[in-house]
Formats: C-alpha cells, sequence, structure tokens
C-alpha cells in the first residue's frame, strides 16, 4: 500500500530523482535562476528550502547535512558564503517561482525558479497588496510635488541645447518661411485666370 505517499514521482525511480533535485539545487544555488517544468521546480523548492534554512547557522554539523544532500563542495561553499548572509533575515520562502508558458515542443508548462533575494528588479517592481485609504491620499498628495519637481528641472536642462542650434536657425528660418508665404500669391492670380 502507499499510503500518505503523496509526492510527485516525475516518472522516475527513488535514486534517478534523487540525483535529479540534488543537481538541480545545485545549479540553483550557483546560478541563482534556472529554468525548468512547474513540477520539477515544486519539487526541487521542497528539496532546496529546507537546505537554505540549514545553512544559515553555519557550524561543521549543517555543512554536513548539505553536503550529504548536494554531494558538490562548491555549492555548499556558495550556500554557506553567499546565500545564507542574503537570506539571514528571511523566516522562509527563499524561493520563487514564475510561469513562463509552454513548452513548443511537448506542450510542458515551464517556469524559472529562482531566489528571491537575489533578483532586485523584481524586488522594486513588486506592489504591496494592502493599502490603508491613508496610505493611497499620502501618495497622491506627495506625486504631484514630485512632478513639479521634476517639470522644473526639465527646462533647466533643455535650455543650454536650444541656445546653441538657435544662433544657426535664425538665418535658415527666415528663408523656409518667406518660400511658402510667395508661393499661394502665384497661385491666387492664376486661379483667378482660369475661373474667368
Amino acid at each position: 500500500m502507499r499510503h500518505n505517499k503523496k509526492f510527485n514521482h516525475l516518472s522516475r525511480t527513488a535514486s534517478h530523482r534523487k540525483a535529479m533535485l540534488a543537481n538541480m539545487a545545485c545549479s540553483l544555488i550557483k546560478h541563482k535562476r534556472i529554468t525548468t517544468t512547474v513540477a520539477k521546480a515544486k519539487a526541487l523548492r521542497k528539496y532546496v528550502e529546507p537546505l537554505i534554512t540549514k545553512s544559515k547557522t553555519d557550524i561543521t554539523n549543517s555543512r554536513r547535512v548539505v553536503f550529504s544532500k548536494l554531494q558538490d563542495k562548491q555549492a555548499v561553499t556558495e550556500l554557506f558564503q553567499e546565500v545564507a548572509q542574503k537570506v539571514a533575515d528571511r523566516n522562509g520562502g527563499y524561493t520563487r517561482i514564475i510561469k513562463l508558458g509552454f513548452r513548443p515542443s511537448d506542450g510542458a508548462d515551464m517556469c524559472f525558479i529562482e531566489l528571491v533575494d537575489y533578483n532586485e528588479a523584481m524586488a522594486k517592481t513588486q506592489k504591496k497588496t494592502r493599502r490603508s485609504r491613508r496610505s493611497r491620499k499620502a501618495t497622491t498628495e506627495a506625486a504631484p510635488a514630485t512632478a513639479e519637481n521634476v517639470v522644473e528641472e526639465a527646462p533647466v536642462a533643455e535650455e543650454a541645447p536650444v541656445e546653441a542650434p538657435a544662433e544657426e536657425t535664425p538665418v535658415e528660418a527666415p528663408v523656409a518661411e518667406e518660400a511658402p508665404v510667395e508661393a499661394p500669391a502665384e497661385e491666387t492670380p492664376a486661379e483667378e485666370e482660369k475661373a474667368e
């Protein structure tokens, strides 16, 4: 019987699955982001997050436990030196899965899994989901003030480049303006002669 065995076997034997997850965990630690299928990413999340939590306490026993899972000295060293310092203040949720769509060849649901603290651009663009009415009013009042500052600074920056070409432009501009003024004057008498 297989009661309470609900984890995803990923169509692999136990030894193959263990080796694959270890390799994916090493790649994630070294490269900080990898592209894979959603099913593998979810299995990897369950595999790698306890190892990252273990790396927060840099003692010999923790290193031995993590090395027994990963079997890669470089990945263990990077995990304990770089990654552990980045996630020191985080209590969990060290990885993020973002779906990419379907793979063209076989239609597999693809995604990338990344370490959360290493994607600075994503952290800046994330919006807070809960806001009070006070914070909305404060942001709307602050927004026009910053817009005015930007508007005031912009003309100052534009005035210097405009002045230099302005000396050359008046010489050419009157010539261009005179030609269109004379052309309609000549056309008007011609039209009157055709009308008669």
